[in-house]
Order: structure tokens, then sequence, then C-alpha cells
């Protein structure tokens, strides 16, 4: 069965596929498959240890202690806490959307999951660490990361006011 992000994504591909052929012909549709075959086969291994990192979550941690830290009823607190796990995990979307996927799955709240990816995205120490103090300096970052601290959990209220008053939001 085609949900409707498959069904764009494939009209996306077939658009794409069109362009390249009418502009280079069956030489452009060989390369851009060699060059995909290649992409695939790097990151396959990824997103295998991505997955295989969110199902030893999902059996490792108890389901009453992920409902009660992070559970969509955690308020508050579950936001504050999913930040700050958000904020130190390491890794790269290969990790960190298959441990969100895991969460969900276990008893986290939308909220909290949000405010995990999120505080992923925007706050990240180790990617600053790493790449953005050596290049844009301590004083920039830390800046930066005040002013983004307290998004995750705007996120987050806004993903958990969706989930249980909006009709068809998030689950």
């Amino acid at each position: 069965m085609v949900d409707a992000s498959t069904a764009v994504v494939l009209v996306l591909v077939l658009a794409g596929a069109a362009v390249v052929y009418r502009r280079e012909g069956l030489a452009g549709i060989a390369h851009v498959l060699a060059e995909d075959a290649w992409l695939f086969l790097d990151i396959l291994p990824k997103v295998l240890a991505g997955c295989l990192i969110g199902a030893f979550v999902a059996v490792l941690l108890p389901r009453e202690l992920v409902s009660r830290w992070v559970g969509g009823d955690s308020g508050l607190t579950g936001l504050v806490i999913a930040t700050l796990i958000g904020a130190i995990m390491p890794g790269g979307p290969f990790t960190i959307y298959p441990l969100a996927g895991a969460f969900l799955a276990i008893g986290a709240g939308v909220g909290p999951a949000v405010a995990f990816v999120t505080s992923w995205t925007l706050i990240g120490l180790n990617r600053a660490i790493i790449w953005e103090v050596p290049f844009l300096g301590v004083d920039f970052v830390t800046t930066r990361m005040l002013v983004s601290l307290p998004l995750p959990v705007v996120a987050g209220l806004g993903a958990a006011f969706l989930a249980r008053y909006v009709p068809g939001g998030p689950r």
C-alpha cells in the first residue's frame, strides 16, 4: 500500500527522471542510478545500525520508566528531560530518528519526542564542540545555544497540543 508521502516522493522521482532523460538521455539516467547505488551502499550500514540501536533501546528500556519520565502526561518535566537528552545525544540522523521512533513505540509522548529531535537539531552539544566552536568561536556558539534553548520545549508543547486537541494531529 502506498501512503501519501510515498506517492509524493515517487512523483518527484519520476518527474526528476523525466527531466534528466529529456536533457541527457539514457546515459544521464544510468549515471544517476550508478551514483545512487554507491550512495545507497554507503548509507545502508548506517541505517541498519541506527535501526538496531532503536530496536535494542525499545527492548532494554522499561516502558513504565519511559512513560513516567517522557510520556504523554509527563508535562514540562518530560519536555525538559527530552530536551536535555537530545542536546547531549551524539550521532547523526541515522541514529536519532530510529531512537525517537523507538521512544514513541515504548511510551514516550509526542511532545517529548518532538523536543528530543528538535533539541538534537538546534542545540547538539557534540556538533557545537566539534564544528561550531572552532569555526565560529565560543561567544557565538554560546549565544546561539542560549537563544535556541527554549525552542525544543516550545516545539514539544505545540506537538503535545496538536496530539491532544486537534483532530487528525500527531499521535
